[in-house]
């Protein structure tokens, strides 16, 4: 049994997560002081759950209503942003609470721990850094902090967890080789035009536009992988992802990849939340979505205060 796990905030969050959702006729609504991002805490948007197909804020009630009739669940997040956690370990809990979860799988851990992660169940531990380091965990890649509760949690409570990553020697491999046809078919040339800008964008337009193909090839091979780790057999459980933003999306990331896996699987039953900081002058959700096709990115956008205001690309310029 894991001792000493987080603790006083933690079982307070989820009492006001519970509390809330008896509140059915508004979206919900943190005390600025509950939440641990700095930035923007009074953003109107903050707290709210934006629903992206009726245009409108939500309840959490309302938001339940759609996942327990759901096959898949992704939680989008930013990795640095504590908030995201805390409130991805309040679904999660809530999630085991209900027994309706099938699994987890996390983009944070790849396929180097799949042999550890089949025989976790066996194993006994009395802290959680016994867990990490029987994991093998990643800590300059990933916050013990953030995922350690998220994985103690599903551990405690008989939850299988699945590696949704490539390894790095993976990544190698995949870098220097064709596309494979079950991946390059998913998208059109207008989406991998996208993917491409954003590819150039999240490296500053810093890198090379010869690696530019290679890049999307990793990214793609990423979702794609995620995918597959996260079909889930058992039609009356619902599969958890916990993956990032970007991920996270129905126009671009892993809901794609599962469809195309599963020709008998309708996007209605994949839900994409993301949880999403809020920006300075910007009160329009709608905003949020980056839209670039008819299919939003999201379907519910949880609004979060932000961890920081810099511009990493301005440092590296």
């Amino acid at each position: 049994m894991l001792i000493g796990y987080r603790w006083v905030a933690q079982i307070n969050r989820i009492f006001l997560v519970l509390v809330l959702l008896l509140q059915v006729g508004c979206a919900q609504v943190i005390p600025a002081s509950q939440w641990e991002s700095p930035l923007y805490r009074n953003h109107p948007l903050v707290g709210k759950l934006w629903h992206a197909e009726s245009g409108r804020f939500v309840t959490e009630a309302e938001l339940w209503q759609e996942v327990e009739a759901a096959s898949y669940l992704i939680l989008g997040e930013k990795h640095d942003n504590p908030d995201h956690h805390e409130l991805q370990l309040d679904i999660l809990s809530q999630l085991l609470q209900r027994d309706v979860l099938s699994k987890l799988t996390l983009e944070m851990l790849d396929s180097s721990s799949s042999d550890l992660l089949q025989s976790l169940s066996r194993q006994e531990f009395s802290t959680s850094a016994e867990l990490r380091d029987y994991l093998r965990w990643d800590s300059e890649g990933w916050d013990w902090g953030f995922y350690g509760p998220l994985i103690e949690t599903a551990y405690s409570n008989g939850l299988p967890i699945k590696a949704g990553n490539i390894s790095g020697e993976t990544v190698g491999a995949v870098y220097g080789q064709p596309t494979s046809p079950e991946i390059a078919a998913v998208f059109d040339d207008e989406v991998m035009a996208r993917l491409t800008r954003d590819i150039d964008e999240s490296h500053c337009g810093l890198l090379p536009e010869s690696q530019f193909a290679s890049m999307v090839r990793v990214q793609q091979t990423r979702d794609y992988t995620m995918a597959k780790e996260f079909q889930n057999p058992d039609s009356t459980k619902l599969a958890l992802l916990i993956a990032g933003n970007y991920h996270a999306r129905q126009d671009l990331g892993v809901p794609n990849y599962l469809l195309a896996q599963d020709d008998q699987l309708q996007r209605s039953q994949i839900i994409s939340l993301s949880f999403m900081e809020v920006q300075a002058g910007e009160e329009d959700p709608v905003a949020y979505q980056d839209q670039f096709s008819a299919q939003a990115a999201y379907d519910y956008i949880w609004f979060t205060p932000a961890v920081t205001a810099e511009d990493y690309c301005a440092s590296l310029r």
